[in-house]
């Protein structure tokens, strides 16, 4: 059975880009989700094995989602622009941060690791 990754991201390029790339490696991916009540929908009809959350979507921001998932067990990767990566770093401190433009060898390195210390 396919892991499935959650992809929670509203701009349409970096959305896309994500989903291919994990696709293309292999993983089932749920979204790509533009807001969280979407997201979160998507979450209580299946639980994702890993989510990609970008902090800010077109209906707030993914806090309390990101800790509602973080709480479960689920491995979360942060994704947000690069000034924001050490305060989310430090309010989530058992999820990845990562910033924006993440290269994908580096954004599946991390979804690897995350997924292995799960």
């Amino acid at each position: 059975m396919a892991v499935r990754i959650l992809v929670a991201e509203d701009e349409f390029i970096t959305a896309f880009d994500l989903c291919d790339t994990f696709e293309e490696a292999g993983y089932e991916v749920e979204g790509p989700h533009a807001g969280i009540s979407s997201a979160l929908l998507a979450c209580q009809k299946e639980k994702p094995d890993l989510a990609i959350l970008d902090i800010e979507l077109v209906d707030g921001l993914t806090y309390e989602l990101a800790q509602k998932l973080i709480d479960d067990d689920v491995p979360v990767i942060l994704h947000s622009e690069r000034d924001e990566r050490d305060a989310i770093a430090a309010r989530f401190p058992r999820a990845v941060a990562v910033a924006k433009p993440c290269p994908p060898a580096a954004l599946l390195d991390m979804v690897g690791r995350a997924l292995m210390t799960s």
